[in-house]
């Protein structure tokens, strides 16, 4: 609760909830209204929400495996803002009644709530009564804020169910945050073991991850196992292009050599982000063959990759494998490629990064969302 009490408050946006100040910006009139309530020892608040509620999230939950293919951003975001219904067809009601579930009633759940995300209270600190006039007026104050609120809906729950199924994901990215470290300085003492231990561990309890997150978003087992036999090749692809590295330093080809072993880190992780993508975009299409989405030109591989990056396990595992190869760049320029010590940070880059990114995903979040919201505030 972000609360606003006192009259001199009102004229320092340093105190004022950005609420507060989107009201001001649109309506400078209301200024001198919320002044006169808060000098007669009354306050305004702003409530927020920090958590979906659970019925919420399984309803979001239910519509998206059993009718939309498992996506959300085609569907809620309209749902909530617009009221426009998700489209079902007979086997979407029949999957769903299946596992004891009901479309519509999942429906209602969802906007029945939708408003509870961020609303503004008035306060009788003083108890002297709230007239008729009081509450109309922040009935008022409540429908100029209602598309910040209904976009803070929208994102709180996306990020909320992207939690939700991606529990198991990111506990064992958090796991990577350590494993990967000691595997790569394993290498450097116990050798054979170490070795096999440094260059397998990263990448496995990556493919975990996925594997758990993919599943916690509605894909099946059988799916899964069907994309997993190009991993094989790769993986080969990978040991060679790390045993590649040194003839590439000492041939004078130093980007090269970063670059290779750098990706050589991140060979597994980086193919398997691939392939989700191409699944949510096969799902996609099939959302389009059944009209339950409507595609512009370009629309249907942006919206797998939005769908898939709600996934803060996914967005740490980019990040990492991003930052892989610029690592490994930088440790061939500075000579240090035949250090074990540089050797375990750089091939522990996606481990460190990623866990480090799924630690801290909901402060990310929270604070792309209020940047975003300062800036449609301040337009």
């Amino acid at each position: 609760m972000d609360v606003i009490s006192l009259p001199d408050e009102i004229d320092s946006d340093k105190y004022l909830p950005v609420e507060i100040t989107y009201i001001f910006k649109k309506y400078p009139e209301y200024k001198d209204k919320v002044k006169a309530i808060l000098s007669k020892g009354k306050a305004i608040g702003v409530r927020t929400v920090l958590r979906t509620p659970e019925d919420i999230l399984k309803a979001v939950h239910t519509i998206s495996v059993y009718s939309q293919e498992n996506f959300i951003v085609t569907w809620l975001p309209k749902l909530l803002k617009d009221k426009h219904f998700p489209k079902f067809i007979e086997k979407d009601y029949a999957n769903a009644k299946m596992h004891g579930e009901d479309l519509d009633t999942a429906v209602e759940t969802i906007l029945k709530d939708r408003l509870v995300f961020k609303r503004l209270v008035l306060m009788d600190e003083k108890k002297i009564g709230v007239s008729a006039e009081e509450e109309q007026f922040m009935s008022e104050l409540s429908e100029i804020i209602f598309p910040l609120a209904i976009d803070y809906g929208v994102f709180r729950v996306i990020a909320d169910n992207a939690r939700e199924r991606t529990k198991v994901a990111q506990e064992i990215i958090k796991i990577l945050l350590i494993i990967g470290p000691i595997a790569h300085v394993l290498e450097m003492w116990v050798k054979g073991f170490g070795k096999l231990f440094a260059a397998s561990a990263d990448d496995l309890l990556g493919e975990a991850a996925e594997l758990s997150a993919l599943l916690g978003s509605g894909f099946k087992w059988k799916e899964l196992v069907k994309r997993s036999v190009i991993l094989i090749p790769v993986f080969a692809l990978a040991a060679w292009g790390a045993f590649s590295v040194e003839g590439l330093i000492v041939g004078g080809h130093l980007v090269w050599g970063g670059v290779v072993f750098g990706l050589s880190a991140v060979a597994l992780s980086l193919t398997t982000a691939v392939q989700s993508i191409f699944m949510y975009r096969r799902n996609l299409i099939k959302l389009i063959h059944d009209q339950k989405f409507v595609a512009v030109k370009g629309s249907i591989t942006k919206m797998a990759f939005i769908q898939d990056f709600t996934n803060p396990a996914r967005l740490g595992l980019l990040i990492g494998i991003s930052c892989a190869p610029v690592m490994g760049i930088i440790g061939t320029f500075l000579g240090l490629m035949h250090n074990g010590w540089v050797l375990a940070l750089i091939g522990s880059t996606e481990s460190i990064v990623a866990g480090l990114t799924v630690i801290f995903a909901d402060q990310i979040s929270d604070w792309r969302f209020h940047r975003k919201l300062k800036r449609a505030v301040t337009a």
